[in-house]
């Protein structure tokens, strides 16, 4: 390749590059301005940066120190782009320079694939639409100055549609698809799922692709369209091979079909809530997306899906217009996401590129219906690119200011926290977060992600609720627990292991944070096990079973029936030491896990049939119950439970009601709800 030819390659990169540079220095100097040094506005940011020092130390995804592979990294390509610039030199958190550098030029690089994709379909003005579209869009501006891989991943996803698409029609000017085109159809299917897993929707088009089209010798490419097909396996195998799963923490915690606690009935109730919001607000420019996008903009994108159809039949770019349309579609695809709504609504963005080439066909096909019935010879395709472009243009300046506001909140807050934590807590201590990116890369202390993105294991305990988490604990060994938590509280809500207050950090005047004031403590574990045994309620003879409530193993042991209970309603209590029935109950203080507003619970029992068995109740009420017990669908007792604080109550199950498993029951007797943590058995 002679370096005229290497010019003509890079000659369209030219201008969205340039512009691109003057864009990300207004970022960059508006961050530097409030923040006062290089910082980023969201916490997962340091997640990648995390991952990406550890590879270039030479540790395949290993988060901490002394600890193994994790299943945390969203993302295996992007820390991998970023390690060599860590090798370079660039340390601490001028290593948020590198994500900028590569931000900058997915930036230009996106601009300039939606360019092409409108080009081809509607014509040269359009393609430069497209182009000045992307780069006037205050979403890709945000996150290609986040840290994030929003916008490379973006930039892989149309690229893959459009190489694709060009593979299966060939533009006529261009020389005839080969077998490097098709190495590179099969190489972005292959790769892009490894920046993001929604990136099988490009190993989709790529196989469709390779599959469907046929060489120049006419014979299919089948066995070539394997290799995308491979795309999104890579990822859950490498998992499978190393950690002995293949779902990933991130996917339990975030992607609601994989979320264990949710139920089928949960899962479609969010998901169409999702949808509701992605159509009446996201995409319409409502409160989740005013900041990026212009008002009522959901018009003239719905009215784009027509023009795009008819635009691809006119041209005859069948596969043009439905790889386009597939991207389009798979904006709906973060709606299954439980954090569909976090971080700006992240998610959506990597497929608004192929919005952009919807709209470049509306203004081709206005300007040519006005040619035709206005007989006018103005250049309105222009001019309505232009309207479009300026209309989105207009929230740049609010875009930039809230990359800036909350660039300074992250450093305010969990930067200024990891170097509190490396100048004040020792080299040994383990600092249990729910972000675990910016405390840990800046710390440089081992973290326990309580989410359990980072820490393996834990994730299952966070979706399920405080409750089981707390449970969890009491099980977890001495050296496996944080020695200290740096946490929002009331997302930790935990209180019985967070012990004294050492420091905290409070920003206000941003919406980017969890919460205003995130607390460092020290753990405390003192009120582990201490509600283990009834404390009031102690019949005669010898503990047969038990049900501990939200304790995970134990739900499970005894068929539990959750019945759709929510992570909201899986708490952990402490109080002091429930009443018996004559409240003479010493002023002890315990902690127990429980799931509140049960209209029932109902489990089973290993027992030694035929012998009578007590039934000991650890419970609460906000209004007064009358709670009745059943063994075998058959009413055994009751117990009234006065509103307030946990009690405990026996009631007496007689022998003919008790067998090896015996299923019990336990609801109010005329409605209502009570809030359940702890039943035993004696026998």
């Amino acid at each position: 390749m002679t370096p005229r030819d290497v010019g003509r390659r890079l000659a369209p990169y030219a201008f969205p590059l340039a512009a691109s540079l003057v864009l990300g220095a207004l970022a960059v100097r508006g961050i530097l301005e409030r923040a006062g040094r290089p910082a980023l506005p969201l916490d997962d940011a340091f997640i990648h940066l995390q991952y990406a020092r550890r590879l270039a130390e030479g540790h395949f995804f290993s988060y901490m120190p002394g600890e193994g592979y994790t299943t945390g990294a969203t993302s295996l390509l992007w820390p991998l782009a970023l390690a060599p610039l860590h090798l370079l030199g660039l340390r601490g958190l001028s290593f948020v320079w590198a994500t900028w550098l590569l931000g900058t030029l997915a930036h230009a690089a996106l601009a300039v694939e939606a360019g092409r994709l409108a080009r081809r379909l509607a014509g040269r003005a359009a393609g430069v639409g497209a182009t000045l579209m992307c780069l006037g869009f205050g979403a890709f501006a945000w996150f290609a100055w986040s840290g994030m891989e929003t916008i490379p991943f973006a930039w892989m996803l149309l690229r893959t549609a459009r190489v694709s698409a060009a593979y299966c029609e060939p533009d006529p000017r261009a020389p005839a698809p080969g077998r490097r085109h098709a190495i590179e159809v099969a190489a972005f299917g292959l790769l892009t799922p490894l920046v993001r897993p929604e990136g099988a929707v490009a190993s989709a088009l790529a196989v469709a692709a390779l599959a469907s089209r046929p060489s120049g010798e006419g014979k299919p490419r089948r066995l070539v369209a394997l290799v995308p097909a491979m795309g999104p396996l890579v990822v859950p195998l490498l998992h499978l091979v190393i950690a002995g799963h293949a779902a990933s923490s991130t996917t339990m915690v975030k992607w609601l079909p994989a979320n264990p606690a949710y139920d089928r009935a949960g899962v479609i109730t969010f998901v169409q809530s999702n949808l509701r919001l992605l159509w009446q607000s996201v995409l319409d420019g409502g409160e989740w997306s005013a900041v990026f996008v212009p008002e009522n903009f959901l018009v003239p994108t719905i009215l784009g899906v027509g023009a795009l159809v008819f635009r691809a039949h006119r041209e005859r770019l069948p596969w043009h217009g439905a790889f386009v349309l597939a991207l389009v579609l798979a904006t709906a695809l973060p709606c299954t996401y439980l954090s569909f709504l976090w971080n700006r609504v992240r998610y959506v963005w990597p497929f608004y590129g192929a919005h952009f080439v919807l709209l470049a066909c509306l203004a081709r096909e206005i300007g040519g219906l006005a040619r035709r019935f206005g007989k006018t010879q103005a250049p309105v395709t222009p001019i309505v690119l232009g309207l479009f472009t300026g209309a989105l243009v207009t929230k740049l300046p609010w875009t930039l200011s809230d990359l800036a506001t909350s660039a300074r909140a992250i450093d305010h807050q969990q930067v200024t926290l990891g170097f509190w934590a490396r100048e004040n807590l020792p080299r040994d201590a383990r600092i249990g977060v729910n972000d675990t990116g910016a405390i840990a890369y800046v710390s440089e202390r081992r973290t326990f992600d309580v989410v359990g993105l980072t820490t393996e294991g834990e994730s299952r305990y966070w979706t399920f609720g405080a409750g089981s988490r707390f449970e969890h604990y009491e099980k977890l060994s001495a050296e496996r627990r944080p020695t200290h938590f740096i946490v929002y509280p009331q997302w930790m809500a935990c209180p019985p292991v967070l012990g004294e207050e050492l420091h905290r950090e409070t920003v206000v005047d941003q919406s980017i944070l969890g919460g205003p004031t995130m607390i460092a403590h020290e753990a405390r574990w003192d009120l582990l096990g201490t509600g283990a045994l009834p404390r009031v309620a102690t019949p005669e003879g010898a503990l047969a079973d038990e049900i501990d409530v939200s304790d995970l193993e134990s739900e499970e042991t005894h068929g539990y029936a959750r019945l759709g209970a929510s992570d909201q309603d899986n708490v952990a209590v402490m109080a002091e030491a429930p009443r018996g029935e004559e409240e003479d109950t010493p002023p002890a203080e315990i902690a127990d896990g429980g799931r509140m507003r049960r209209s029932l619970d109902r489990f089973s029992t290993n027992l030694a049939q035929g012998r009578a068995a007590a039934l000991v109740l650890r419970v609460s009420a906000d209004t007064d119950v009358e709670l009745v017990v059943r063994a075998g669908g058959i009413e055994v007792g009751s117990a009234r439970i006065p509103a307030g604080p946990w009690v405990e109550r026996v009631v007496m199950i007689p022998p003919d009601r008790v067998w090896a498993r015996t299923e019990l029951e336990v609801t109010p007797r005329e409605g209502g709800v009570f809030h359940a943590f702890h039943y035993w058995l004696y026998q």
